[in-house]
């Protein structure tokens, strides 16, 4: 039986993770438009797809209000790393919020399927370890972080209230640490700090000691679990923890990137940021029982990859977003 051709908005399409989405919905022969405001993200992502017949390229903030029709949306807009994010805390806010309001508002209109792309950060810094998605987290709400958790909290929110009193048809994933080729050079996440300072030589600068743990999925087993959610039965919305189980600490990503890297690079030790979660590691038992999903990448080969990348792209084509890094 032949596919259906669906209209998807992908909000935040043109970013690491939304430029990846926009390649697989395109492929499969949706009609694609893609809505991005440029700020952390790179046009350079989506360059490809420009003269594609079914993709469609639009800049736009999501706190504006935008009127489209659509079969489903998937809302990944909104600054992911700390430095970012915390540039402009008010606006990170209400691009949590607002953004929600809008593509909800939209999906009622429209009677179309929306998925939240929500985060690991809902849980802070987390006292119960791997985190179940019944555990509803540490959280500061009036922290340096407090923009963007709390924002996704709320945003999360407003999915599931209009799940209950107007009938929307929702999912929400909670994303932990992802790392792939796009990844901006300056975006300030560990993953692409390492590797940049590796590649110049550069000291590796770790905050803290080192022995903080996070969890990194590759970005196409990510992709498929995000694909998986929204495809799957109505009567599974989530939240859902899309991530990948094995747990390392931040002094062996370091160590392995400066391996792979063949680098000369040194570890530089900083102070730890305030609120900075000690510990990151999903329980993916219900993707695994929902959607039958869960990571095939392991570390090692997925920053091969994402190395790769890295060595293919000139660094001053890229600019850093913000004056935090």
């Amino acid at each position: 039986m032949a596919q259906t051709i669906k209209r998807v908005l992908v909000t935040g399409g043109a970013g690491f993770l939304g430029s990846h989405l926009c390649d697989r919905l395109v492929a499969a022969g949706h009609d694609v438009i893609c809505l991005d405001n440029f700020f952390t993200s790179q046009k350079s992502n989506v360059a490809h797809l420009l003269q594609k017949p079914n993709f469609e390229l639009i800049r736009h903030d999501i706190t504006h209000d935008i009127w489209l029709e659509v079969d489903e949306i998937y809302n990944l807009a909104c600054p992911a790393a700390p430095g970012h994010y915390q540039y402009n805390p008010i606006k990170t806010m209400k691009t949590s919020v607002l953004g929600a309001i809008h593509v909800l508002g939209m999906a009622k209109r429209c009677r179309a399927k929306v998925l939240q792309a929500s985060t690991s950060e809902v849980y802070g810094d987390p006292e119960v370890h791997p985190q179940p998605e019944s555990y509803r987290g540490n959280v500061n709400p009036i922290g340096t972080r407090a923009c963007y958790d709390e924002g996704k909290r709320a945003a999360e929110t407003l999915f599931f209230d209009y799940w209950r009193h107007n009938r929307v048809n929702i999912r929400v994933i909670r994303i932990f640490n992802t790392y792939g080729p796009r990844m901006h050079p300056y975006d300030g996440r560990v993953v692409s700090n390492f590797i940049r300072q590796a590649i110049q030589g550069a000291p590796i600068t770790i905050f803290g000691q080192g022995n903080h743990t996070r969890s990194f999925c590759y970005v196409d087993d990510l992709i498929d679990g995000m694909i998986r959610m929204m495809n799957g039965p109505d009567d599974f919305v989530g939240p859902v923890n899309i991530g990948n189980p094995h747990e390392f600490t931040i002094k062996q990503l370091a160590e392995m990137i400066i391996e792979l890297t063949g680098s000369p690079s040194k570890i530089d030790f900083r102070p730890l940021p305030s609120d900075d979660p000690t510990q990151r590691q999903p329980d993916i038992t219900l993707a695994r029982q929902k959607l039958g999903w869960e990571p095939r990448t392991a570390l090692r080969e997925g920053l091969l990859k994402t190395i790769e990348y890295f060595r293919s792209i000139k660094l001053e084509h890229f600019r850093a977003p913000t004056p935090n890094f």
